[in-house]
This record gives C-alpha cells, structure tokens and sequence, in this order.
C-alpha cells in the first residue's frame, strides 16, 4: 500500500499518518522527494488494513494506492524515480554503464595484482574476487578467507578500485564488511533470510545475485528483505538460470532483467561469466545485456599462466564493450542501440581475440 502525500501537507499531518499506520500494526517506510512525501505501508496485519485505507480522507493525504505485487518497497509504484548505489564514488544505475570485473576466486597474490592492475588499465570501475567461495564439491578449492581478503584490500590501495567480494554466512560477515565496499549474495545464499536480515543493518551495499531456480518474484522478494530492515542500497545481478539445455552452464535470462527493471526501482547488472560458462559467448552476452537496459556487466577475469596482461584470455578482453559501430549499428539506431552508444564509453587497451 502506498500513502501519497499532497504536495503541501505539514510536518505534523505526515507524522500524524506515520503514528496512524504503526498504531495498525504495519510499518510506514518515508520517502521524501523534491515536491511530495511518499510513504510505503509494509505488513501482513489484514484485519486492520482498512484503518489505514480510510486515512485517505485524513488532512494533508492526496491519495492511497494499493500496490498489486507482494513487494513494496523495491517497487516502482512506491518509488518511481531509479535508484542509483554509490560505491566508493562509483554510480551504479546512473547514465554511465559500470563495469565490475576480476577472478572468480583469489587463489594468490600474484594472480590478483596481476588481474587488478589489467582491469584497472582496461577501463574497469570495481575489482571483483572471492576470498570465500560456495562450491558444489567439497573438495574443491574454498577460497583464501580473510587471507584473500587483505590481499584484495592491498589490491584496492594500489590501484583505487573499490573491491566487491561474496559473503556465504553470518558467521563470515564481519570480516567481509571489515574490506568489502560491495557485498555480494551469491546465488546460492538469495533466500538465505538470516544473512539477508543480517545484511540489512550493516553501512555497506548490497550486491544480490539471482538464485539459478528463482522466479523475478522470489528475487524481488529477496531484495525486500533487504530494504525492509533498513538497507536501500541494493543492486540486482541476472547471472543465468537451469533450464533443460545441457550445452550451457546456465541460460542467460534476458527478458528477466528487463522485467525487473519494469517492475522495481533497483539498478541491474549481469554477470554473462557464470550465465554461460562459455567464454566465446561473454562477449556477445555482455553486449545483448546492455543493450537490454544493463546498468553494469560483472565479468569473470583470470590472467593466463606465464603470460602478460595484454595476453590474457577472451573472457578478459574488455574490449567488446567498447561502443563503436560495429555493433551499434545493428538494430534500431533510433532505439535502445542508440541510446546505449549514448551512455558512456568503455575502452580498453586489450586487443580482440586472436
């Protein structure tokens, strides 16, 4: 449910809806604009819904909508306007496309300074690494833990990236926030309520990554966890979901992310790494999540054994997002390919792949 304030109501008569809505048991969530407040009426308590309804005639109320999805707060009936999450100076969901990009996991000093200080020269906006990894086996590779995490801190002293890096646990959490200036929910954790709630109250964002089996709504859902216990800095990440196709790691959902950006105000990126597990097909993910309205890309980069920078694989040649002809040229130069040649420029010194 959603409280409309006319545009000339009083301190005291939006208060007076404030005390009105907790007295029935929900909770109001204020959200203040240039010209009216907005307040979001969050809660299951049926029997005294229409209290709150009938506050429709009370003073300085212009209107009472009531929202039709189960989510309110991530909605964008409640909050029209996009929302934009600053990390470390980095704007994401803004004009410009934001690209997060580093290994998947830390598996040494070496190997991430390497991979730092390339994306960093190629353009990129936040080094990504995971210093605690979920992994299917468990005798497959964990992560470094808080070893990795000093060394992707000594990574962001040295070249000025923010660091986004996955946090798997309550019991992990503190250390994460301690280095972390994004925390990621990995698709395994979505509907990890403890950590979300956990999540919530810390003074970090959010980056929250789709389950492989989760519908929009379960994931928007999630997201309203998160927003409910105090956190408005969220961003949704599409990183692929199971379907009946083999071929594929996963099956890179596109129109999901355009209908979450219909559907809520939070900014989205796309991880076409993990979507495809192909990194032939990154490059032309990648491009096809931007043109979709993409408000970032989150890329697997792994330097090769015993070669430079400049000799890495296709999966880290950042050069395919820069916008050239090339490829804005096919489709609607009038429509969203025009408008994505329009945000920004991502260049990169890495040469395509031989």
């Amino acid at each position: 449910m959603i409280v409309n304030m006319a545009a000339n109501a009083t301190e005291e008569q939006i208060q007076h809806v404030v005390d009105r809505i907790k007295e029935c048991g929900f909770l109001p969530h204020l959200i203040q604009g240039a010209e009216r407040t907005v307040i979001g009426v969050v809660g299951k308590n049926r029997g005294r819904r229409a209290e709150v309804e009938a506050l429709r005639v009370a003073p300085g109320v212009d209107e009472i909508l009531i929202i039709s999805q189960p989510y309110t707060l991530v909605s964008l009936e409640l909050q029209p306007q996009r929302t934009v999450v600053d990390v470390k100076g980095v704007k994401i969901g803004g004009p410009d496309l934001v690209v997060m990009a580093g290994p998947c996991s830390v598996e040494s000093r070496e190997q991430l300074m390497e991979t730092a200080r390339g994306v960093k020269a190629a353009g990129a906006h936040l080094l990504r690494g995971g210093a605690y990894k979920p992994r299917t086996s468990p005798y497959d590779f964990q992560g470094l833990g808080v070893e990795g995490l000093k060394i992707l801190a000594e990574a962001r002293k040295e070249t000025g990236l923010p660091i986004v890096t996955e946090v798997m646990g309550v019991e992990d959490l503190d250390a994460v926030v301690e280095y972390a200036d994004l925390m990621q929910v990995g698709a395994r954790n979505m509907q990890n309520y403890p950590l979300l709630r956990r999540l919530a109250t810390v003074p970090r964002p959010v980056l929250l990554k789709r389950g492989p089996s989760s519908t929009i709504k379960e994931w928007l859902l999630a997201a309203e966890y998160l927003l409910s216990g105090g956190n408005p800095n969220v961003i949704l990440c599409e990183r692929g979901i199971k379907t009946f196709d083999s071929e594929l790691r996963n099956t890179l959902d596109l129109a999901g992310v355009a209908l979450a950006k219909e559907l809520c105000h939070l900014p989205v990126v796309v991880d076409p790494s993990h979507a495809t597990g192909r990194r032939s097909l990154v490059p032309a993910a990648a491009r096809a999540a931007v043109a979709i309205g993409a408000d970032g890309i989150i890329v697997e980069v792994q330097p090769v054994s015993g070669e430079s920078a400049v000799g890495w694989t296709a999966i880290s040649r950042l050069a395919w997002l820069r916008r050239d002809d090339e490829w804005t040229s096919t489709g609607d130069r009038n429509g969203r390919c025009c408008a994505v040649r329009q945000r920004g420029c991502f260049k990169s010194r890495f040469s395509h792949e031989r």
